[in-house]
């Protein structure tokens, strides 16, 4: 699969990518599958992460028809197949877990045998898994499910327990014989017989031990009872005991019997189980592609990203969290004193989706806008999002949206203080950002938070437009959010960058979270303020402060407005472009789809043109393998053998064993 790549540790953890991976493990089957969801990581070669890719996608279009792939009875089971390969032999439980994994590959090829023929990379894909159930039938057919062997394991094992079943008829015969003996139920504590090890004993009061004769097995914790084995008997269990031996070594010898026959498949059943834990991990992204509405993005390699509708992954599970605990609170809450249902739930929470654009036109998007507007969520968003798709996952983003592959995701956010350097919260982001401005080059994608925060806002903006000047130089790409207004102009002289602004409702003074590009946000604190009541001399104050430090807005403004209109021409033409790539994809799609079915109706026809009688084929009535008895063109119809008895059908239900695909 994907090779990986060493992306930096500590953006992975800024970015939850980890919980990522929990999420799409728990739609793994199997512990194999959850294991590989777990050690997910990205990679950096397009090739083999459009295959990733790919599979994800037709594993969608398969679960979407109802053919989720049988893997009941796939255990991790490589270990013991090396071990049986080399000549040791399996227990019966191990045995009985190699028979459920060698199940699931019948299960897993005839799978493949009934996926559609659009599933051209997923059928490939699962060609190596062969069908091995006839090995497993060879266990089940000498161990059943309670983990004994059967008689007809092998004839030796047979008789033995014939003889076995033969004595333990004489010594139940002798056992009640003795029981019936009056002068012995006299000795006796209670008239029955029971069983210590594998001997037949009787407990006698300890005052008749002398009048029983046989060996004491054992004695009773008041020492009032001991179990003898009566003499009569001794003869017939050691007779058994050596029968048990035997049986015991047959038994044996079967497992090693079996075991070198696992021993045998050991090179494709350790490649099926593979191929089978792939599978899983592959199901498990198509679950949670399907779970979460995602598609399959476009990469490229020339740093283009457009994510259309793009919604935080993680951000979505906790809101479909506390959607289900605030319903089953409502469902939980009882009527109210006078009789009426309980008050409304709250309505359920959903993540805003957003649009973000880098490397078409422009590789610096600074972002702005209100705190607590989504400005750190846009960022986390792009940067996992972009994880997800390097490591062959679809995202949760609208279909057409576009993912360069990058080289390495650095990232500072949040407001980390490191306490083992005793470093303020500036320095230790001013040291993050120094390390990623080494790091980074024009392959990298780069997320900065709150850029030029934490230090005087006039000195931060400096070291904020030399920091933006530097990431410009590397050729990356990078989002920046800010809340510093000096900062907003910069993309006004640079046209390798572009303002962001996180939109806020002047209605309500709440953000909306929508990004919208081509703007820059304002903080509104002045509108906040008045709504929570701030004194009115103050509010009239802060306004004449603010209209001298405005005397370049109309300039700004009407800058603002020219770049808007642009945008909302770049947003419309590549709008158009997407639409019509893919109305060119859909009908080049839909010409090979003609293609591919005109090409297997003409080997159709090539096939039953060549039938002879005594050929086998598929015979399409009966779902069941049959075999030519004779054929008449002229009627198109053939007389087939299947089963006990001959059938004339006509030659379109003869199919091949083996349909072309």
């Amino acid at each position: 699969m994907n090779e990986p790549v060493d992306m930096d540790p500590h953006t992975l953890e800024l970015l939850e990518f980890g919980k990522v991976r929990e999420l799409l493990a728990g739609y793994a089957f199997s512990s194999l599958g959850k294991e590989l969801a777990r050690q997910i990581e990205p990679g950096t070669d397009a090739p083999k992460i459009r295959a990733e890719l790919a599979l994800v996608s037709e594993m969608v279009q398969t679960l979407s028809a109802g053919q989720s792939p049988p893997l009941s009875g796939l255990h991790d089971v490589r270990m013991l197949v090396r071990r049986a390969a080399i000549g040791s032999m399996l227990t019966i439980e191990q045995l009985m877990e190699v028979a459920d994994t060698l199940t699931c590959t019948g299960h897993i090829y005839r799978y493949r045998m009934r996926l559609d023929e659009r599933c051209q990379q997923l059928i490939a894909f699962l060609t190596p898994v062969e069908d091995l159930g006839a090995m497993a039938k060879n266990i089940t057919g000498c161990i059943d499910p309670r983990g004994h062997v059967l008689d007809m394991a092998s004839p030796e094992l047979a008789a033995v327990r014939q003889k076995l079943t033969a004595l333990d008829e004489r010594l139940q015969t002798q056992l009640k014989r003795l029981l019936r003996d009056p002068e012995l139920r006299k000795a006796l504590r209670y008239p029955n017989a029971t069983v210590s090890g594998d001997h037949y004993v009787l407990p006698v009061a300890v005052n008749y031990r002398h009048k029983v004769p046989g060996l004491v097995h054992r004695t009773s914790s008041t020492g009032e009872t001991v179990f003898i084995e009566p003499a009569a008997l001794s003869k017939l269990s050691a007779e058994r005991s050596v029968l048990k031996g035997e049986e015991e070594r047959e038994i044996r010898r079967v497992l090693r019997r079996l075991s070198g026959d696992v021993g045998r498949v050991s090179f494709p059943l350790t490649k099926a189980i593979d191929v089978m834990a792939q599978l899983d991990l592959i199901a498990a992204k198509g679950r949670y592609s399907l779970d979460y509405a995602m598609s399959a993005p476009d990469l490229n390699e020339e740093g283009r990203l457009w994510l259309r509708m793009a919604r935080h992954p993680i951000l979505e599970h906790l809101f479909r969290q506390r959607n289900r605990e605030s319903a089953k609170a409502a469902d939980a809450a009882p009527t109210t004193a006078d009789g009426n249902p309980p008050a409304v739930p709250r309505k359920p929470q959903s993540v805003v989706p957003i649009d973000v654009r880098l490397g078409v036109t422009f590789n610096l998007l600074i972002i702005t806008g209100p705190n607590t507007g989504g400005k750190t969520v846009t960022l986390k968003t792009v940067g996992l999002l972009a994880l997800m798709a390097q490591s062959g996952m679809h995202i949760p983003a609208a279909d057409g949206s576009m993912v360069p592959i990058f080289h390495q995701v650095l990232a500072d956010i949040g407001d980390e203080q490191s306490l083992e350097q005793s470093l303020s919260t500036f320095s230790s982001h001013i040291s993050r950002i120094a390390g990623i401005l080494k790091t980074a080059d024009a392959q990298s994608l780069v997320l900065l938070d709150e850029l030029g925060a934490g230090t005087d806002p006039t000195e931060g903006a400096a070291l904020g437009r030399a920091i933006l000047d530097e990431l410009d130089k590397l050729g990356c790409r990078a989002l920046v959010t800010t809340h510093l207004g000096d900062l907003k102009t910069y993309a006004f002289g640079n046209d390798r960058a572009e303002n962001g602004a996180v939109e806020f409702d002047v209605a309500t003074l709440m953000p909306t979270y929508r990004l919208l590009i081509g703007q820059f946000g304002m903080s509104n604190a002045i509108k906040i303020a008045r709504r929570l009541k701030l004194p009115k001399e103050l509010l009239k104050r802060a306004r004449r402060y603010l209209r001298r430090r405005q005397r370049r807005a109309p300039e700004l403004d009407r800058l603002q407005q020219m770049r808007e209109q642009a945008e909302r021409a770049r947003q419309e033409a590549l709008t158009a472009s997407h639409e019509a790539t893919r109305q060119r994809e859909e009908y080049e799609q839909k010409a090979r789809d003609l293609q591919r079915q005109a090409e297997k109706e003409t080997a159709l026809k090539e096939f039953r043109a060549r039938l002879q009688p005594n050929d086998k084929v598929m015979v399409q009535r009966f779902g069941k393998q049959g075999r030519i008895v004779r054929l008449d063109h002229k009627k198109n119809a053939a007389v087939v053998s299947v089963g006990l008895g001959q059938w004339e059908v006509p030659l379109e239900e003869v199919l091949p064993l083996e349909q072309p695909t």
